[in-house]
């Protein structure tokens, strides 16, 4: 089973990362390969910014649209989520977990298993550790200039 298991760091403390991470429409401010949170093929989303265990965030990317289903919540420290509908990827399952950094500020571990669809999937294992990565700098980039502004 491919996996990929990536690491970021950034100067804002925990609850600055979780507060961008349990809220499903901040993800394509801070992720440049989102374009968009897709309502409408969304459910459960907390109306505060405060999606809980099961639902369901859908983002589109380009003309492709994929969904996750939070599966565990530990508040500043652990989310974990599986794909509900993805064309490329099957039982997709990743955990993000947050740890204090040696030098102060937050750690950000992002990992994923998956399987390979037919077709595009062969190629997952080649391109989603970066598109991961990205995420993960991504948000640690975010979560400073949102810390720092604060």
């Amino acid at each position: 089973m491919p996996r990929y298991r990536v690491s970021a760091t950034t100067a804002a403390p925990a609850e600055t990362v979780w507060g961008l991470l349990v809220d499903g429409r901040a993800w394509p401010r801070w992720a440049s390969g989102l374009d968009e949170l897709v309502e409408d093929r969304s459910s459960r989303l907390d109306p505060h910014g405060r999606d809980g265990v099961g639902a369901v965030r859908a983002f589109r990317s380009g003309r492709t649209v994929t969904g996750e289903r939070l599966t565990e919540l530990v508040e500043n420290r652990r989310m974990a989520y599986e794909d509900t509908f993805n064309l490329a990827l099957k039982n997709y399952r990743a955990v993000i977990e947050l740890e204090p950094a040696a030098a102060g500020g937050t750690t950000i571990t992002w990992r994923g298993t998956w399987r390979a669809r037919p077709g595009v999937g062969w190629l997952m294992p080649f391109i989603l550790p970066s598109v991961m990565q990205r995420m993960g700098d991504d948000l640690a980039a975010y979560a400073a200039e949102a810390s720092s502004a604060a």
